[in-house]
């Protein structure tokens, strides 16, 4: 609630210092008022999707029934067959036979992209989100994959003539609150936007600076560093296409790592518009993060080292010693990679995993994350260097980049794509 400094009666001998004084307190109140109004209200979306959850969309259906409601039951246990046939083919190979029942147990929700229901009919594409510790036994998919160091969100909308992120509750801040992030390789520190958020995390931090300030900032939310996806709307007459530039932005230097722009046909298609950018700007912050271009700012991080002398170590030579019978078995020479290709389709899962295999001196690869339509994560067993393995890959035709034991392979053009690419 927004409080209103009144006046008080002026009495005809107030002195003059005192009537100059006034004005300075009324502006004080003013600025408190304005304070308050800024911090209450209903302001931020929290997120709501941060699961790992596998997730297959563009299921669509088509089915008849004796009413509404049959119908629709009956459209989503389909998609929940059609779903989990998919991602089963993509992950194994071979799709793998469960019962109604037994897919209800691993699926952990639907999402309605676009559905049309009638007296006895229900046409709907569907997106069904399987959940991963579940699906993953029975699927053989290990959980780890590639992450990133905490990173701030700052998303910033134009529209307008105007810049916000949580001084309203906007499309594109909603986006990013029910974006999932469980498979990004990105750990994003998404906020609610309520309390002190709307006054810390506008638009006017995107030109600060001070890396005193930002330390405080981050430290606040438990982030090393910050990024900012923004969204600029062009509505180019009233219920007519709306054009979205975006850009990924990203530290205090305000660094542009890619930039794009998409089209809605009207103001109803923004939503899933949005969903489709934010999509984009998750590849380009992995594609940097990658590159070596995405790395905290050490000037962001102050580290204090600990003498030997703060450690207490007591006496370590009456600590137990466990023992194990179980001899430990290594493979000098072995190590392990972390391969990303892109996964358009099923077979692309499955066929890029055959060709990893066939490198002479690979002795397993199997994917531990998938994101069909975008970039899935290999884990690799291979027995040689890195170094060793980019040549290997660059000559089976891949084009190879990052360093060390994560790398990004992709299709030369002119090839042919490998797993569908």
């Amino acid at each position: 609630m927004i409080q209103i400094a009144r006046l008080p009666f002026l009495p005809a001998s107030l002195p003059a210092a005192r009537l100059l004084a006034l004005p300075a307190a009324v502006a004080l109140g003013l600025t408190a008022a304005t304070l308050v109004a800024q911090m209450e209200g209903e302001r931020g979306v929290p997120p709501i999707a941060s699961s790992g959850d596998f997730e297959v969309g563009d299921i669509r259906v088509d089915v008849q029934a004796d009413s509404a409601e049959a119908a629709r039951t009956a459209g989503w246990r389909q998609a929940q067959r059609l779903a989990w046939r998919k991602l089963s083919a993509s992950m194994r190979g071979g799709a793998i036979g469960l019962s109604d029942s037994q897919i209800d147990q691993i699926v952990s929700g639907i999402e309605v992209e676009q559905e049309q229901i009638g007296p006895n009919r229900y046409i709907a594409t569907l997106r069904v989100l399987f959940d991963r510790a579940r699906a993953g036994q029975i699927l053989g998919v290990r959980g780890s994959a590639m992450r990133s160091p905490p990173l701030l969100v700052i998303p910033i909308l134009r529209e307008g003539g105007s810049s916000t992120v949580f001084e309203t509750i906007n499309e594109w801040q909603k986006a990013w609150a029910r974006y999932r992030t469980g498979d990004s390789a990105i750990d994003y520190v998404r906020t609610s936007g309520t309390g002190q958020d709307a006054l810390l995390l506008n638009a006017g931090q995107i030109g600060r600076r001070g890396r005193l300030w930002w330390r405080n900032i981050l430290d606040q939310y438990g982030a090393a560093d910050v990024i900012f996806p923004i969204a600029r709307l062009e509505r180019q007459w009233p219920g007519g296409p709306v054009i979205g530039s975006f850009a990924a932005r990203y530290g205090p230097d305000n660094e542009l790592l890619g930039s794009f722009s998409l089209r809605a046909n009207n103001e109803a298609a923004i939503p899933k518009m949005l969903d489709e950018a934010i999509a984009r700007i998750n590849g380009i912050y992995s594609q940097a993060l990658l590159d070596g271009r995405l790395r905290p700012d050490p000037s962001l991080v102050i580290e204090e080292p600990v003498s030997a002398s703060e450690i207490d170590l007591g006496n370590v030579t009456d600590l137990p010693v466990e023992t194990s019978d179980v001899p430990v078995i290594s493979a000098p020479g072995v190590a392990s990679y972390s391969i990303q290709f892109d996964t358009p389709d099923v077979n692309s899962v499955s066929a890029g995993e055959a060709q990893l295999r066939s490198i002479p001196g690979v002795k397993s690869a199997a994917t531990s994350s998938l994101a069909l339509g975008g970039v899935s994560v290999m884990q690799v067993s291979f027995d040689g260097t890195a170094d060793a393995l980019k040549a290997a890959l660059q000559a089976k035709g891949y084009q190879v980049s990052g360093s060390g034991t994560t790398l990004r392979v992709t299709r030369r053009s002119g090839g042919s794509p490998a797993g569908g690419q």
